[in-house]
């Protein structure tokens, strides 16, 4: 028993790692966490786990439509940010007791088309959220990274240069930029599946009620 104790505590230790020293609600740059960590660490806690790759969004509506597919949303986002703090809040909260989430962000666009005001107010939803369920003792964890995606060859569009899962046939190479301007591998980036790294549970209201 007391090995088994042990082990349990030990298991509990390296699931918290990647949030030791992060509040239970909170938006923050992803910096050096890894996004198998924060998975593992929400399948350790009993979190749910909601993964976006927003790499490819050119617009607003882009952005929106790409949350609410790859969060498996219940409801639609809408066209505005206002609607997709609809549907991270209450119906979430009336399908039954929850237990914490985990939230990624990954590569939001930083460009013309989505420049960093809308960039503000993305975020700022996600900030409300994290308030929404910090006031009902429920833990919020959202992480997010920028990126700069464009052809090498200057004048071509990305939507000319890669296709739905990675590059095309003998179109220039894509380029992407971390938000502090260093270069990303793309291998990495167009070859993320984010059904591969969300939980089994997706994020929709009708599998959450508990049992």
């Amino acid at each position: 028993m007391l090995i088994d104790s042990i082990a349990n505590e030990n298991l509990s230790r390296a699931t918290d790692a990647p949030l030791k020293g992060v509040r239970s609600n909170i938006v923050q740059s992803i910096r050096a966490h890894r996004v198998a960590d924060l998975q593992a660490a929400a399948q350790g806690l009993g979190h749910h786990f909601l993964y976006a790759n927003l790499a490819h969004a050119q617009s607003k509506q882009d952005v929106l439509d790409l949350i609410g597919q790859q969060f498996m949303l219940a409801v639609s986002t809408g066209k505005n940010f206002d609607s997709l703090y609809d549907c991270l809040t209450d119906p979430v909260h009336k399908a039954g007791p929850q237990t914490g989430f985990i939230c990624v962000l990954e590569h939001i666009p930083a460009h013309a088309k989505f420049d960093k005001e809308a960039r503000e107010q993305l975020l700022d939803i996600f900030r409300d959220t994290a308030d929404y369920w910090g006031d009902r003792k429920i833990p919020f964890r959202c992480f997010y990274s920028f990126s700069v995606a464009r052809a090498a060859q200057s004048g071509v569009p990305l939507a000319a240069a890669s296709g739905e899962t990675g590059s095309a046939a003998g179109a220039p190479a894509i380029e992407v930029l971390s938000e502090t301007g260093e270069k990303m591998p793309t291998d990495k980036l167009v070859d993320i599946s984010p059904l591969a790294l969300r939980m089994s549970s997706p994020f929709n209201a009708g599998y959450w009620t508990t049992t």
